[in-house]
């Protein structure tokens, strides 16, 4: 394609990657004259009909994403046959990239893409938006471990992930990301969620730390299989340098159960740096919880929702178990005894008030037939009738309470 111009206005020049769903090419926007990249979707996604509707409209969501981490889309089009996307041009390497040509990261640059990595993810969250296919590939990285000098790191491909997702290129079988950064409930099928990302960007900072995956599998079902039945081996096993409190972060962004894990980007964001600090992330993470030392205290509360929810750690030895508390006095508890003429003084109440109940029902009931039935006739003053009945349940009632309480 190098030399053409998509519209007559993306003059493409050349080809900055390639994958299954898309071709990416450097290339010039000659009405706003400035360099951008343009994806051109593959042959087989471009023949989807439903595919396409669905891009477009994801496309039109995402270009209103604006932010510093996340890659800008400018445009969305269709010329002979070929659907793209215009986005923002990107000087630097994916994360993919970097890990293939250089390995695993020292700890501070790692935490600090997971961190900018976040601040995007929880952006676009707050606006509806899921990623669903947070990996290396997908992160772009410019300065630090690049170029030098100041990193940024920018989110591309939002919005893909969906159209796709929801087309049946899925149903026949395919399924979306790879497969390593897949969460449990997307390997089940569930519905992606902001967790889904959170999972995801766990799984690229495990890799950023040990230039290795928290699981690998041959297939989707060995994925599964291992999430449901192992635990990662915490970061500094392949890597000494790593603080432990650090791959605990990590760890947590790691939980199967997505109610385990953190409850947003921004909290895994605060959980990276809180362990690249030496704190301890293991409980809860909460908007102005007080963090502890790594192997402190017992207990912590979270909010959630106006109420406080207490998780519980094993101590960290024996010598910080807590000493045992004394017994504590019980008050002393009331007789169940009841005194026998005290139970009678019950028994009689207790059939005053059934009697009472069904006398109730009982007029009501004399009162209802009784209007309904000199509706009927002629003559006859049904209110009338129907007070008359009630009064005399009642001087029975009043009888009756007479009797029981002398």
């Amino acid at each position: 394609m190098d030399g053409q111009a998509l519209s007559g206005r993306y003059e493409i020049g050349d080809r900055l990657g390639s994958g299954g769903m898309s071709n990416v090419y450097r290339a010039t926007d000659r009405i706003l004259e400035r360099t951008v990249a343009v994806k051109v979707l593959a042959e087989h996604l471009s023949d989807d009909e439903r595919f396409v509707a669905r891009f477009r409209r994801e496309a039109l969501a995402v270009a209103k994403l604006v932010h510093p981490n996340i890659v800008q889309v400018y445009d969305t089009g269709i010329d002979e046959g070929r659907h793209y996307i215009v986005m923002e041009y990107v000087e630097g390497r994916s994360g993919a990239q970097i890990l293939q040509r250089q390995g695993p990261l020292d700890f501070e640059t790692a935490t600090e893409i997971g961190i900018q990595s976040c601040a995007g993810l929880d952006y676009a969250h707050r606006r509806g938006i899921i990623h669903r296919d947070v990996k290396p590939g997908n992160l772009m990285i410019v300065g630090g471990p690049v170029g030098g000098g100041e990193m940024t790191v920018k989110l591309t491909d939002f919005g893909i992930a969906r159209a796709i997702e929801q087309t049946r290129i899925t149903q026949v079988g395919s399924v979306v990301g790879t497969a390593a950064y897949l969460s449990p409930e997307q390997v089940r099928g569930e519905e992606a969620t902001p967790a889904t990302d959170v999972y995801a960007l766990g799984v690229v900072t495990y890799q950023f730390l040990t230039g290795r995956l928290p699981y690998e599998g041959s297939s989707l079902a060995e994925l599964a299989v291992r999430q449901q039945n192992e635990r990662p081996l915490p970061p500094s096993t392949y890597n000494d340098d790593v603080p432990e409190t650090l791959g605990a972060a990590v760890l947590r962004a790691l939980e199967g159960d997505p109610a385990q894990r953190y409850a947003s980007a921004d909290e895994l964001a605060s959980g990276l740096q809180m362990g690249l600090q030496g704190e301890d992330v293991t409980l809860l993470l909460a908007e102005g919880a007080t963090p502890t030392r790594v192997l402190g205290s017992e207990t912590a509360t979270r909010p959630l929702g106006g109420t406080e929810r207490t998780e519980l750690r094993p101590p960290a030895s024996p010598s910080r178990r807590p000493a045992p508390r004394a017994p504590q006095p019980t008050a002393p508890q009331p007789s169940a005894a009841v005194d026998p003429r005290e139970r009678g003084t019950f028994a009689r109440f207790g059939r005053l008030v059934m009697a009472t109940v069904a006398l109730v029902l009982i007029a009501a009931a004399v009162a209802a037939a009784v209007i309904v039935a000199t509706d009927r006739a002629t003559g006859v003053k049904a209110t009338e009738v129907a007070g008359n009945s009630v009064d005399k349940v009642v001087e029975e009632l009043k009888d009756l309470v007479r009797k029981n309480t002398e």
